[in-house]
């Protein structure tokens, strides 16, 4: 069962949160970061993405930029714009997007956990960004920002959070981009130890939904403190991780979608021939076209849509990687046809999140950039656990997720 514990939070200062708040380490490029943090010195990408306060054409994986996002957050600590709780507790961490919104509880997650496998996981991980990760973690000694986990839903731990939810927010604020943010306190001794007891005993795994990096980096950090400390006792804090964790039937998952550069040489009539060979293949017109079910995908050539619905036979609804539609549009369209076999490491196809919407994909085949584009219809959060509850790994570029977390609405301290 699941280790889900509460912890003594670092907060900052209500009426600074909207300034402090920042977007992941990940979404954004450095020079995209320190356009950001211009007129924001207590933004936390000061902390995150600390290269921002050093000369552009540094390493970023350099010591000294690990060593700045230290002294950084030390100072924020130190001026007392960042706090700590007195009690270790729980908070719930609400997101509102497009009239929807979803109540994920802020914890700790086990390192023990990752390593047992109860933590699931759906992507692989390459190991320079998880150094990279890990290094923050070890010069910072924080969870600066937190990973991104589900669980199945449970009816009791909805209540408690319903019952915190009542209550004033501690932080209520909207970001430049309409998104909601709201933030609880659950200061309810029992309810406290009643969400930590359910976890133990009814929840048997959670899911990481979006953070795979974030999440090895922590678990690791966490195996190396505990291999360098003869008086391990397995309740140190460095034994645990910063998890914000959402009941699955809150989540929603958007598609990602694929634009290529070329037609491997086919023409479009030729093109067009070998697709309907595994394609119910219909014309739509000028007018934007988003696939209507799984199976069904939306494409963007020659300045028209079409739908492509694959037929029987193309795919095996008994296996969880092969009903994907990822899956389906690779083994038939982008290997036998464009002769794009590795997502990895061809030049010949991009990823665009459907939060960019179908105008991106038209934009980017009618400026030349791309020749064709492709959208599908997203991943459900049930695809998405049956494939981690068999130990499989996704595609690449299949789940996104949003919104985004914020950071630096609360951290955890290693000691």
């Amino acid at each position: 069962m699941a280790i889900f514990k509460p912890f003594k939070g670092f907060r900052p200062q209500k009426e600074l949160v909207h300034r402090i708040a920042s977007r992941p380490y990940d979404v954004l490029d450095s020079d995209e970061a320190r356009d950001e943090v211009k007129d924001n010195p207590h933004s936390f990408l000061h902390v995150v993405k600390p290269e921002v306060d050093l000369p552009a054409d540094i390493d970023l994986h350099a010591q000294a930029v690990y060593e700045k996002g230290r002294d950084n957050l030390n100072q924020l600590i130190g001026q007392g714009i960042f706090q700590q709780d007195e009690n270790a507790i729980f908070y719930v961490y609400a997101q509102t997007m497009d009239g929807r919104r979803q109540y994920g509880l802020v914890g700790c997650s086990g390192v023990q956990d990752y390593l047992d496998n109860i933590i699931k996981k759906h992507e692989l991980t390459r190991p320079d960004k998880e150094e990279d990760r890990m290094n923050h973690v070890r010069v910072t000694n924080f969870n600066a920002e937190p990973v991104f986990f589900a669980y199945k839903a449970n009816a009791e731990i909805d209540a408690i959070v319903a019952k915190t939810v009542a209550k004033p927010a501690q932080y209520d604020f909207t970001t430049e981009d309409g998104i909601g943010h709201h933030f609880w306190v659950m200061d309810q001794a029992a309810d406290v130890a009643r969400v930590e007891q359910i976890f133990r005993e009814q929840v048997p795994f959670t899911y990481v939904a979006d953070g795979h990096h974030r999440t090895a980096a922590a678990a690791l950090v966490g195996a190396e403190r505990r291999k360098n400390n003869p008086a391990h006792t397995g309740q140190e804090e460095y034994n645990f991780f910063l998890t914000v964790i959402f009941p699955d039937n809150q989540l929603r998952i958007i598609d990602y979608n694929r634009v290529v550069k070329d037609l491997n040489g086919h023409s479009k009539e030729a093109f067009l021939a070998k697709l309907a060979e595994n394609f119910e293949l219909a014309l739509v017109g000028a007018e934007a076209y988003k696939p209507a079910a799984l199976h069904n995908f939306a494409m963007y050539l020659d300045g028209q849509w079409y739908s492509l619905t694959a037929k029987p036979g193309t795919y095996d609804d008994r296996d969880p990687i092969g009903v994907l539609d990822v899956t389906i549009l690779s083994k038939h369209v982008l290997e036998p046809i464009l002769d794009i076999k590795d997502l990895r490491r061809s030049t010949r196809v991009e990823f665009v999140g459907g939060i960019r919407g179908l105008g991106e994909l038209k934009r980017r085949v009618d400026n030349g950039q791309m020749v064709a584009a492709f959208a599908l219809f997203p991943v459900s959060m049930q695809q998405l656990m049956d494939i981690a509850d068999n130990d499989l790994i996704m595609p690449p570029k299949v789940t996104w997720f949003e919104p985004k977390l914020r950071s630096g609405l609360v951290l955890h301290s290693l000691d």
